[in-house]
């Protein structure tokens, strides 16, 4: 069964452009690097600037799992929290069908 992950993310006034540029390079190597990915994908919200959305799809838990064990993935964590404006939410969603 597919897992859908929708991470929720607010990042500092100012940090937008920063924060692009380094999931841009992280969305790369997730990509590149992880066949039970069939997603992922940076968007922003068009009534709050600030507000980001990270919309994810991965073909069973060990790919989900093996995502977050990965060495760029944990390599990104500074990278995250010198952005973000808070805790990220991160809603895990069940595929149908």
């Amino acid at each position: 069964m597919t897992i859908g992950v929708i991470a929720s993310l607010r990042i500092q006034d100012g940090k937008g452009a920063e924060f692009e540029a380094f999931f841009t390079e992280l969305a790369k190597q997730v990509r590149a690097n992880e066949p039970g990915n069939l997603a992922y994908a940076l968007t922003k919200s068009r009534t709050e600037p600030n507000l980001y959305k990270v919309l994810e799809v991965y073909q069973d838990q060990d790919a989900l799992s093996h995502h977050g064990g990965t060495e760029y993935f944990k390599a990104a964590g500074p990278k995250f929290a010198a952005v973000l404006a808070g805790r990220p939410e991160i809603e895990y969603l069940d595929g149908v069908g």
